[in-house]
This record gives C-alpha cells, sequence and structure tokens, in this order.
C-alpha cells in the first residue's frame, strides 16, 4: 500500500442528504448538510456538522436549535441549488411561501415536507470545533415520519441529481460536488467553491 490518502475514499462511506432550518429572529432560513449521524439511542442524540462559512452555523451557534429534513429521492436539483449555493445572510430562502404555506414544529421552526421523508427538532447540548465545521451534538425533542419514500443518499445525489458536467475546452479544475469550473492551470490548496463551499479535495482536472 502506498500510505497516501485518497479522498475518492471517502465517497464510498454512504451519507444522506437533509435540509437543516433555523431562524435568525428575523426570518427562517435553511441549508443543505450530508454529515449526519445518530449517535446513542437512549437517550436519543444527533451529530450535525455543519460549515463554519455557512450562515445556519452562526444562527445555530446563537439559538441552539434546528430542524433536520430528511430528503428523499424524489428531491430534484432545483432544491439542492435554492439551499445549498445561496447564503442565507443576504437570501431570503423562504420569501416566496406563504405562512399557510408553511408547517412549523414545536420549537417553532419551519418543517420542509416537500421532497423529504421525515423531520427531526433537535436541541444543542454541546459543540465540537473541527477546524472548517462545526459539530452539533443534539438531542432530539420532536421527530415525525412525513412519507415512505426512499432517503436521498450522497452517491444518488451525484449519480442521479447533480447535471453532469459539460463537455469543455478550457484548462482548469471541475468541483465533483456542484460543477464549478475553475479555470487555471494550479488549484490552489486552500481554495472553496464560491457555489457549494467545499474545498480543493472535491475538486478534479479537466480532463
Amino acid at each position: 500500500m502506498s500510505g497516501k490518502i485518497d479522498v475518492n475514499a471517502f465517497y464510498n462511506i454512504e451519507y444522506g442528504l437533509y435540509i437543516v432550518t433555523s431562524n435568525d429572529g428575523k426570518k427562517d432560513n435553511g441549508c443543505i448538510v450530508n454529515a449526519v449521524n445518530q449517535v446513542t439511542n437512549d437517550p436519543a442524540r444527533i451529530a450535525v456538522a455543519i460549515n463554519k462559512k455557512n450562515y445556519s452555523c452562526d444562527i445555530i451557534k446563537d439559538t441552539g436549535i434546528m430542524n433536520l429534513c430528511c430528503l428523499s429521492k424524489s428531491a430534484p436539483f432545483d432544491v439542492f441549488k435554492h439551499f445549498g449555493f445561496v447564503s442565507g445572510r443576504d437570501t431570503d430562502k423562504f420569501a416566496d411561501k406563504e405562512d399557510k404555506e408553511t408547517e412549523r414544529s414545536q420549537n417553532g421552526l419551519i418543517i420542509v415536507k416537500e421532497h423529504t421523508n421525515a423531520f427531526m427538532s433537535l436541541k444543542t447540548e454541546s459543540i465540537v470545533d473541527l477546524g472548517t465545521h462545526a459539530m452539533f451534538i443534539c438531542s432530539v425533542t420532536e421527530a415525525e415520519v412525513v412519507s415512505d419514500e426512499e432517503s436521498m443518499t450522497y452517491s444518488h445525489y451525484l449519480c442521479n441529481v447533480k447535471p453532469k458536467p459539460e463537455e469543455v475546452s478550457k484548462k482548469g479544475f471541475v468541483c465533483k460536488v456542484c460543477g464549478y469550473v475553475y479555470e487555471s492551470d494550479t488549484l490552489p490548496p486552500d481554495f472553496i467553491c464560491p457555489l457549494c463551499k467545499h474545498g480543493a479535495s472535491d475538486f478534479e482536472p479537466i480532463k
């Protein structure tokens, strides 16, 4: 064995995809996350890792609560663009939703029921600093199954939902998550995708 780290091996760890909802006191917000795990059963505890660059991370640090909405395989790419490629700092992601169209859990946060199969209301018990991300260790205060659709996995998203990159003649690197192209002969090791906020390890050279 080479002893090297091939980041492509990480894609064989099965992930789900989720919308995390929160509220900053003035407006509702939502973001896409994939690093979620149930870590204990009694009491029920869920670990959710969120990129520190996401506005949701700041909100949840302040409020201590979030809703976790589990995406189903019916979710189209527009859902990921809306909640994953736009910042809640300068966009109201629920602006087009009337109050009568939205449902809220007991903690007052929005439940996204379209293209999801379950939701959980979470209360932060502790936060672990992971460098680029913060991991929120949370207790479950409410949970409900919304539909019997299969859950969206990261591999299903990559193979069946995310648009395939267009054939390009330019030199550069393409993000394996969202397809953003960085035109250059070299990719800075600390480069962050301006669309999906993934780092240089999720880019590959354009062939």
